[in-house]
């Protein structure tokens, strides 16, 4: 049986030594349970610097990948954010040790069922869940600081970017081309979804289930 702890701070050190300099975000990393987001069978391999499978076709990030996103996003404890895609939670759960207000979508019911199931038994009172699909994101409690997608979008979701305040950020893998996937982070800029887009790195997400952008 591995030490979960001694895996779970040499994880950090490791995305640390990759890039992630943003205090709130190591410590989060440093204190929620990976293993306990991920299927039973895979637990041992939990901390390793790798997406793994969690059912249902779809997969839990790598850490590295969750931290840059969630250091992309420059949150804060004021910040509320919404993030297409629950899965299993993990990202969730270090958006909510982060920030003021989490808002998630999953479609696959039992993923978010299983999802809000964990959370609140690890005691996150910051998490609304909502089991829907993330094209039409979540307008009754937008506007929002900060999206952050974790499947693969097909175009540039404008229906999210109307749910951002005035410079809010968006991070999303957008399909470039049949062969290229990039991680984009997208900043508002007006009140009529002016906005600017950067590429951040190449990545390969999941694609989003059903009604992609």
């Amino acid at each position: 049986m591995k030490n979960f702890t001694v895996e779970r701070n040499r994880i950090v050190s490791v995305i640390r030594d990759e890039g992630i300099k943003e205090k709130s975000v190591l410590d989060a990393m440093l204190k929620v349970p990976r293993h306990f987001f991920v299927p039973k069978d895979l637990e041992e391999y939990a901390y390793d610097n790798r997406a793994l499978p969690i059912g249902y076709s779809q997969t839990i990030s790598q850490p590295y990948i969750v931290a840059f996103m969630t250091q992309e996003a420059q949150l804060n404890y004021n910040s509320r954010v919404l993030e297409i895609g629950t899965g299993s939670g993990y990202q969730t759960a270090i958006l909510a040790e982060i920030c003021k207000e989490v808002f998630t979508i999953e479609i696959i019911e039992q993923l978010s069922n299983n999802a809000f199931t964990l959370l609140k038994k690890l005691g996150y009172h910051n998490v609304h869940f909502k089991v829907g699909n993330g094209h039409d994101g979540w307008l009754t409690a937008a506007p929002f600081d900060a999206i952050i997608v974790t499947a693969k979008a097909e175009s540039l979701p404008k229906t999210l970017l109307h749910q951002l305040v005035i410079g809010g950020r968006m991070i999303i893998p957008l399909q470039k081309t049949v062969d290229e996937q990039v991680l984009v982070k997208i900043t508002k800029r007006t009140q009529s979804d002016d906005y600017s887009i950067e590429d951040l790195l190449d990545v390969r997400f999941v694609p989003m289930v059903d009604g992609n952008f």
